[in-house]
């Protein structure tokens, strides 16, 4: 697969489909991008940790290592933070929670339109390509750095999606301010929203890395409202003293 433009991007689709890879790849690069190719997960995981692409189209069914097992060596091992999107047969929640948590920032189920992949495919590079001011964000015991995308809570470092540290930027900066669901979505993927499973997915997986191994909660949600991030026990402590 040949041609390239700088501005559309370069992109790695792993799929043993055949078919499908030589549908999306022929669509991608007649839309200007250029795409690399590979058919199993291991020779996607070699070609992802080598290379540098804007987006990785990742099926979850593959030979050797799955599209999970590529995911999740892709983030905890060799701490890559590039944009996977994963592609999936299965529809249930609980698959869609699974794909999340390896690590993939946005999921699309077969049998898709090329065309609402290269949207989610355009979202995920505006995204990742966004210049964020780098700042040091703290909440309670939590700190995020933006610039190293260090994350750490009570001194111990944690590691989340990108997508969710992107969660974490937006409502650390927003703290202790309650922010809407939509403003959340809005400002992750922009006009191609996701389906209403996929905001839910990534804070549950998130409350499960910022939350769930300490004492107290500091990701909460505000019912029909949105969700806000704050250290409620530091809060009430400052209003007595207020008092």
């Amino acid at each position: 697969m040949s041609g390239h433009d700088e501005q559309a991007g370069l992109i790695l689709l792993v799929e043993d489909n055949r078919q499908i890879a030589e549908t999306v790849g022929e669509f991608l690069e007649r839309r200007g991008y250029s795409v690399d190719y590979a058919a199993d997960g291991a020779s996607g995981l070699h070609l992802a940790v080598t290379s540098s692409y804007d987006v990785i189209v990742l099926d979850l069914m593959l030979p050797g290592l799955d599209g999970l097992e590529v995911c999740r060596k892709l983030r905890r091992e060799a701490k890559k933070a590039t944009p996977v999107l994963m592609l999936t047969a299965r529809d249930t929640l609980e698959d869609k929670l699974t794909g999340l948590e390896a690590g993939a920032d946005d999921y699309l189920v077969k049998p898709f339109e090329v065309r609402e992949l290269e949207a989610r495919l355009r979202a995920l590079i505006r995204r990742d390509r966004r210049q964020v001011s780098a700042e040091v964000l703290n909440v309670g015991d939590m700190t995020l750095d933006t610039a190293t995308l260090r994350l750490t809570r009570a001194g111990q470092e944690l590691t989340v999606s990108p997508i969710g540290l992107k969660l974490l930027a937006i409502l650390m900066r927003e703290s202790p301010r309650v922010v809407s669901r939509r403003d959340i979505e809005r400002e992750i993927w922009g006009d191609m929203l996701p389906d209403s499973d996929t905001l839910r997915s990534h804070l549950y997986n998130l409350r499960r890395v910022i939350d769930k191994p300490f004492p107290r909660p500091l990701l909460h949600t505000i019912h029909s409202a949105g969700y806000r991030l704050a250290d409620l026990d530091a809060e009430v402590a400052s209003a007595a003293h207020m008092a």
